[in-house]
Parts: structure tokens; C-alpha cells; sequence
């Protein structure tokens, strides 16, 4: 529950609360006037609530994620009390997303020669076995 009550979700709570508030009092603002003649006024009624309900359900998703989502930063000590080495690199907790990969298409042979896209990708492979830390978008192919 620490997380939540950093600066930043505490500028988050106080939005969500002035946001619905606003919303809310923007409604009741609005059925007055609806009441008053103002025909149009009664979608806005309906509006300004279903804008209010969205804010909080934004933030309610946010707080559940926030509090599945693994700790900030745990204390280096607590680390070699779980058993891990204090200083053992830690695995990536995102996915990496990568370039496409851009290669250049070789025309197949007219006499019955080997295939050009498998030349072609056969040749990517060969490139990316010697060059293993290599980007895709570096390929110069």
C-alpha cells in the first residue's frame, strides 16, 4: 500500500476526487437547467456522470496495477535474504519490442536454380550467427 501514497498518486487521488466532484456538480448543474426548459441540457445531465464513472474507473485500474506490478526498489540486504546474490543482474520484466527486419528480395534463378528468398534468408541467418548482438534493422541485406 506504500505505493500509493507516493507524491504522484497522491496528486492522482486529489485529481480523481476534483475531477469527479466537478463532473458531478457539472450534472446536477445541468439537470437544474434541463428542469429550468432547456431540452438539450438532459443529454448533458446523462453526460457529465458517465465522464465522472470514467475517471473513476481509470484510476481503480490504475491502482489495481500498480499494486499487482512488482515492488519500486527493494533494499539490496532484502535481496541475499531471499537467497539471490545481492549484485546478480535481474531479468528483463518487459518485453523488448524490435525493429522489423528489412531484407532485400533476390529475384528466383529462371533456370530452375535455387530458390531467392531462401538464398536471401539464408543469408540473413548466416549474418545474424555472426553478428549476435547485432539489431535487426542493422542488417545490411
Amino acid at each position: 500500500m506504500k505505493r500509493l501514497w507516493t507524491p504522484a498518486w497522491i496528486a492522482r487521488h486529489v485529481a480523481m476526487v476534483v475531477l469527479v466532484t466537478g463532473f458531478l456538480a457539472l450534472g446536477w448543474w445541468q439537470v437544474s437547467r434541463a428542469a429550468a426548459g432547456n431540452a438539450i441540457s438532459w443529454g448533458y445531465a446523462v453526460e457529465w456522470p458517465i465522464f465522472a464513472g470514467f475517471v473513476v474507473f481509470v484510476w481503480w485500474r490504475e491502482v489495481r496495477h500498480t499494486l499487482r506490478g512488482p515492488a519500486a526498489a527493494d533494499p539490496p540486504g532484502e535481496a541475499s535474504a531471499a537467497g539471490a546474490p545481492a549484485d546478480a543482474p535481474q531479468a528483463a520484466t518487459r518485453p523488448v519490442v524490435r525493429r522489423p527486419v528489412r531484407v532485400a528480395r533476390v529475384s528466383a534463378a529462371a533456370d530452375g536454380g535455387e530458390d531467392g528468398d531462401l538464398v536471401a534468408y539464408n543469408h540473413y541467418l548466416q549474418w545474424l550467427n555472426d553478428n549476435p548482438g547485432a539489431k535487426p534493422g542493422d542488417y545490411p541485406g
